[in-house]
């Protein structure tokens, strides 16, 4: 007897529908598996066998050929084990089929037959309900995650037993009052506040505007001048995300294990890998493909301190990243296309001894310092927006008052963040615009483009460079709630676009 049941695998962030057939038929016994499987799936046969018997099923004693449809997409993780099961018991008339014509079912099933959770629930709830189904089973710790997808009847299974119950109709779904928030919070995360940065002015204002804009940032400063401390405020001015965001942040967060709280993710990721990291674990790669440090940064800020100790190929890799937001990581077999929108914020010393040719204490050899330097080339650094000059702060400055808290920096955040959505789009800001969208938002009067035009040959600047100054310029218009470009708006970007020494 045949039978079949839908269920996923993941591919990057995204989930592949899979059609889980099985067959149960005479010959000797046996228990095949095919269509791609890896390591993880081959193994779902003991599971399934030792589930079953656990459960007060029987296994029945028959040749078995399971076959996961399509068969050109290889299939990876422990969420196959149940509707591997369930198909099955279908096939050996030890349930009705109903149950599988109704809903796509996820779950890695334990030997004593219990369903743990798997990740990457959300997008097969995404791609479930995309195909047009109407129900899912899955996990009971996956139940609030799968919720979130609006208009599909979600079943929590807590053993595969209830699978009896499934197909007979009379399992409760989950009760979507009780189930977690489906909204992210309005309120602002738990981040540290930025009043606690003192001493440092021109940092703050760096902060704040590529905040409203969206635009990357290097800082160079001395070891101990307040680097790290102002990118882990970064978040805490940024305008929380909508329910579409938050949405993608959680599946992106699910679909690479790492288990989001009930209910939709509201707080930005901030991601800050170590400098020993590869290339291809910052922004993906593998086989199949997996997500890297940019994706999980999506919607959010990628800190990479100490600039100088990255790898240079790792660092070259940003390119594509920073210019698109999305990735393509392609493998003989796979090819994957990966969001990455986020702000890179970098921190990096002058030089290797972190004081500065400009100090008397540094020993650095010439050379040693252009080599040091060299690990950001001249295309990275033309994709980086605001570069910020950071000096150690004095005695006086570090016990004077505190400067504005983060919460009223994010609400000019905010208000600059409206106006470009009202211009752009719900969820974009200025760092996003398209070489088009810059000529049309970004308009100068007669004394700013003179001064654009002069600076252009004087500073050097690339295509690339000239339009993102623009883009500065126009966030710092909109932080003042102006519409027209003045001089003092691109004088502005200039400054805050010339390069300062470091990586």
């Amino acid at each position: 007897m045949l039978a079949a049941a839908r269920t996923f695998t993941l591919l990057g962030v995204a989930a592949g529908g899979v059609r889980a057939e099985v067959d149960v038929g005479g010959g000797l016994p046996a228990f095949s598996l095919v269509g791609l499987p890896d390591a993880e799936v081959r193994e779902s046969r003991e599971r399934v066998r030792a589930a079953l018997a656990n459960s007060g099923f029987e296994f029945p004693l028959r040749r078995i050929t399971a076959s996961l449809a399509p068969a050109d997409m290889r299939k990876q993780g422990p969420g196959l084990d149940l509707a591997i099961a369930a198909a099955l018991l279908v096939a050996s008339g030890q349930l009705r089929g109903a149950v599988l014509e109704r809903c796509w079912l996820a779950g890695e099933l334990a030997l004593d037959g219990s369903i743990r959770p798997v990740g990457g629930v959300l997008a097969m709830a995404e791609e479930a309900r995309r195909r047009g189904a109407d129900a899912v089973a899955v996990a009971a710790a996956n139940a609030a995650e799968a919720a979130l997808i609006d208009g599909l009847t979600v079943y929590p299974l807590r053993a595969l037993g209830e699978l009896r119950a499934l197909a007979e109709g009379t399992l409760a779904s989950l009760d979507r009052s009780q189930a977690p928030a489906t909204r992210p919070s309005g309120a602002a995360p738990a981040a540290p506040d930025l009043a606690e940065l003192r001493g440092q002015p021109f940092l703050r204002h760096a902060l704040e505007l590529a905040a409203a804009g969206g635009h990357s940032l290097l800082m160079v400063g001395p070891p101990g001048s307040g680097k790290s401390m102002a990118a882990r405020r970064l978040p805490s001015l940024l305008p929380p995300l909508g329910r579409e965001g938050a949405i993608e942040v959680t599946r992106i967060a699910s679909a690479c294990g790492r288990p989001p709280a009930p209910g939709l993710l509201a707080p930005r990721p901030f991601r800050a890998p170590h400098h020993t990291i590869s290339a291809a674990g910052l922004v993906g790669g593998g086989s199949p493909p997996r997500a890297g440090e940019v994706t999980l940064a999506h919607g959010g800020v990628l800190f990479l301190d100490e600039l100088g100790e990255f790898s240079r190929p790792a660092l070259e890799a940003l390119r594509q990243p920073l210019e698109d937001g999305r990735i393509t990581v392609t493998r003989a077999r796979h090819s994957v296309e990966l969001p990455c929108r986020f702000m890179l914020v970098a921190a990096s010393n002058p030089c290797p001894c972190g004081r500065g040719e400009s100090s008397s204490r540094c020993r650095c050899p010439e050379a040693s310092v252009r080599r040091y330097e060299a690990k950001l080339s001249g295309a990275l650094a033309d994709r980086i927006d605001i570069s910020a000059r950071v000096e150690q702060p004095t005695a006086q400055a570090l016990g004077s008052e505190s400067g504005e808290r983060s919460a009223v920096v994010r609400e000019r955040v905010v208000a600059a963040r409206e106006r470009q959505a009202h211009r752009l789009g719900a969820g974009r800001c200025n760092a996003e615009m398209t070489s088009a969208e810059t000529r049309r938002a970004c308009r100068l009067d007669g004394a700013a483009e003179r001064l654009l035009a002069r600076s252009h040959d004087r500073l050097g600047l690339s295509g690339r460079g000239y339009e993102r100054v623009l883009r500065v310029a126009r966030t710092l218009a909109d932080l003042d709630a102006r519409e027209q470009l003045e001089a003092r708006d691109v004088e502005g970007a200039l400054t805050m676009r010339r390069r300062v020494a470091g990586p």
